[in-house]
């Protein structure tokens, strides 16, 4: 059967379900797809996934706009060997043991003994496109302890569970090995030479050495949804009125949230250039850099119109895209000027 024939009978059962609903019954479930729509929107996103590798095991690993440090949810299943290796008899796919390993009676009082269930809750992320689940990276160590006193007490009663406590111990021995790395590294100096070299690339792909044409790029929405989240009347009586505040405003929620140093960067371009007025876009690169710089304004200007004020609008921010380099105070009512 062709998708051409497929789709339309998708939409023609999606409609004909639908008319059998109440009046209230479709009022919430339309309220339910926006409430699930907007919870999306404030997912925390990954910005830097990787492999962690450990001897022959290796394990998607992720860090999210917020800084946190995750693991994958499968990853982590097979480190611990909790994932089926067989598919059951009832014909099912092999699935995840994870809700189920944690929920264990008899290990439960030492899984949980420092820390709280949330601790172990998974971490939901948006990752090109798509929400991913994950757990938080400590969860990883807290259960091969856990797993290993359990060991210790003779409380594993079956082969599964031993099973998991023998990996636990291999995964121990490879933590302590990248650990003595990580130490090194930091006893040396080494660690910042290879943070160095990781900001220089960074900036190299952001900022440009000459200037960029300028093209508009702060576009009606966005000036739109500042005006309505500051409470200021719009559009204003001159055309081309921008309160001196918003430059402030804009470094902080755009330029400062792009990547570590970038902003500082664009000043020191902007100071050099004997040209006056030149914008701070005009300084990145006209392929990474912009694109970028574009990708954060339209989660940017996203945020801005779900959000009901101004302080919504940077607690829904602060999940989703931290700040780099220093803090900045928010009480910018008149003071500053508009950035470059």
């Amino acid at each position: 059967m062709s998708k051409d024939l497929v789709v339309p009978r998708r939409a023609a059962g999606g409609r004909a379900a639908n008319a059998k609903r109440t009046p209230e019954e479709r009022r919430a479930l339309a309220q339910k797809m926006v409430a699930a729509k907007r919870e999306r929107a404030t997912l925390p996103t990954v910005t830097h996934p990787g492999k962690l590798k450990i001897g022959e095991l290796e394990i998607a690993c992720y860090v999210t706009s917020t800084g946190q440090r995750v693991l994958s949810g499968r990853g982590m299943q097979e480190a611990l060997r909790l994932v089926d290796e067989e598919a059951p008899a009832s014909g099912q796919k092999p699935g995840s043991r994870m809700d189920r390993f944690l929920g264990t009676k008899s290990l439960r009082p030492l899984i949980y003994k420092t820390h709280s269930p949330d601790h172990f809750a998974p971490v939901r992320m948006r990752y090109e496109g798509h929400v991913i689940n994950g757990y938080r990276a400590e969860v990883l160590p807290d259960i091969c302890e856990a797993m290993l006193e359990a060991r210790d007490a003779g409380m594993l009663d079956t082969p599964r569970q031993r099973t998991i406590a023998k990996q636990c111990e291999i995964l121990m021995r490879g933590f302590a090995r990248v650990g003595i790395i990580a130490l090194i590294d930091e006893a040396t100096g080494y660690q910042r030479d290879r943070a160095r070299d990781a900001l220089a690339k960074i900036l190299e792909a952001y900022v440009a050495k000459e200037l960029q044409p300028w093209i508009k790029t702060f576009d009606s929405d966005y000036y739109e949804q500042m005006f309505r989240l500051r409470g200021l009347p719009y559009p204003p009586e001159q055309a081309n009125y921008r309160p001196s505040y918003f430059g402030h405003l804009t470094n902080d929620i755009v330029y400062r949230r792009l990547a570590p140093g970038v902003l500082h960067a664009l000043k020191d371009e902007a100071r050099k250039d004997e040209r006056k007025g030149t914008k701070l876009h005009q300084h990145l690169t006209a392929g990474y850099g912009r694109q970028e710089l574009l990708k954060h304004l339209g989660m940017v200007v996203g945020l801005m119109k779900i959000s009901g004020g101004w302080d919504d609008f940077m607690q829904k921010l602060n999940r989703i895209a931290t700040r780099y380099n220093e803090s900045l105070s928010l009480d910018l009512d008149e003071a500053g000027s508009w950035a470059k």
